[in-house]
């Protein structure tokens, strides 16, 4: 019985993070595990087009943002100083506010002499949970147009149970959202193709997650005979390669139709249950 959170991440995106992050969510379900699938991609989850949750529940989730009292506000400045993001600038006898750019930090509002700040909430997208038989399933839903993902993100990884199995489908990359995804996390399984691209963009993700001192290792997704790039490059940097799940035309078939490769392809089921028992070994390390 696994109860760590496990992060799949990828130094690029289309490399199959959710076709690894479903269908291991599902052969853990069907081993005995009691799982909770976490879509951190808030701004393309696409987990539900596979798992096809029954949402039971939905918020919306905001962040404080500047308001300011003008009657109160002395023009000192202070609060511009203090702003790292020039979300609220001071001009002359006038105070700009520009919420897209606010961190919601609260910095403006604690250093303002007069109290002529106060915070209010600004909307940045919708967090939905549910169910997909039993395993449990949250994601989030960034308002388009809306630059800042992490706080959103936070609230996904804040829902659900915590002392289960959690799966969490993280972005694309290596940037601020992918960090806040898996920082948290007890495991983090990065997923590469073996490409130049895919290869490139996996020695960012290897940077990355070392740097956050998680333990690690690879799937090589799309795993072709006699193509060694992936085993090659992991070797040189001293990484462990989980599983390697083969190029095949069906598989592309089952995702492009929103099918999991567990149920649809029974030859493949047991790469995802090989990696579950693997998880479980390195978790016990």
């Amino acid at each position: 019985m696994l109860d760590i959170t496990v992060a799949i991440a990828s130094g690029k995106g289309g490399t199959g993070k959710t076709t690894v992050s479903s269908n291991l969510a599902l052969a853990a379900s069907r081993a005995g595990c009691e799982v909770y699938y976490v879509d951190c991609d808030v701004e393309e989850p696409n987990g539900h087009l596979f798992l096809k949750p029954r949402i039971t529940g939905a918020r919306h989730i905001h962040v404080p943002v500047p308001a300011v009292d003008e009657e109160k506000c002395t023009h000192c400045g202070l609060c511009s100083e203090i702003c790292q993001y020039s979300a609220i600038v001071c001009l002359e006898k006038t105070i700009l506010t520009f919420d897209k750019m606010c961190h919601g930090c609260g910095g403006c509002a604690y250093v303002c002499p007069a109290g002529a700040i106060s915070e209010r909430g600004r909307d940045i997208g919708v967090l939905e949970e549910g169910h997909s038989g039993p395993i449990g399933f949250v994601h989030g839903r960034l308002t388009i147009g809306e630059a800042m993902s992490p706080p959103l993100i936070k609230a996904v990884l804040a829902a659900g149970k915590k002392d289960v199995l959690r799966i969490i489908d993280s972005p694309p990359g290596t940037s601020c959202p992918v960090i806040t995804s898996i920082k948290s996390a007890d495991y983090v399984i990065l997923v590469t193709e073996p490409t130049p691209f895919g290869i490139n963009d996996l020695g960012l993700a290897i940077d990355m997650v070392r740097e956050l001192g998680i333990p690690f290792s690879v799937v090589v997704n799309r795993s072709e005979a006699g193509n060694h790039l992936a085993g090659d490059y992991c070797r040189e940097r001293g990484v462990g390669i989980l599983a390697e799940i083969p190029d095949d035309r069906r598989v592309a078939e089952a995702y492009s139709v929103g099918e999991l490769v567990f149920d649809t392809l029974p030859d493949f089921r047991g790469y995802f249950t090989d990696l579950l028992i693997s998880l479980g070994k390195e978790a016990k390390r």
